[in-house]
């Protein structure tokens, strides 16, 4: 599950090994916010630390406009979205990508709950910009 091509290899498949955890425990059926919550205790038994439901600003042309949560920010590098639905699609992919590109981060997390198997993609924003030293906000 590690490939040290990958930024952050070792931390994803920490997150992903998690994950397949609480999908090994509870199987699928559960309603998104059950799985959130399991995983929060498996991440936390693996001293990951995290920030859940953690709300993020979305900017336009510099400025803000408006807020979206992520489900996970972990380590404050990895964006993480669950969902609960029987199979993943295109629009779920997109989704996670379009948060990388609007909260500025380079790697990120899409975990699918709803099917038989733990589904899992790891997204990378092709447009990252390293926020620049004592100016949070560049975009």
């Amino acid at each position: 599950m590690i490939n040290e091509a990958y930024k952050y290899s070792e931390l994803t498949g920490k997150i992903i090994g998690c994950a397949l955890n609480v999908h090994k425990a509870l199987g699928n059926g559960f309603q998104e916010v059950i799985y959130q919550r399991a995983l929060a205790i498996e991440m936390t038994d693996e001293n990951i630390r995290f920030s859940r439901e953690h709300e993020m600003p979305v900017y336009y042309k510099n400025r803000e406009i408006g807020t979206r949560r992520v489900d996970f920010l972990v380590e404050d590098v990895i964006s993480v979205e669950l969902k609960a639905i029987i199979q993943l699609e295109d629009v779920h992919l997109a989704q996670a990508i379009n948060y990388l590109e609007a909260y500025d981060l380079e790697v990120g997390l899409l975990i699918n709950f709803g099917a038989r198997s733990l589904e899992f993609k790891r997204v990378t924003n092709k447009k990252f910009k390293q926020k620049e030293q004592g100016n949070p906000q560049v975009k």
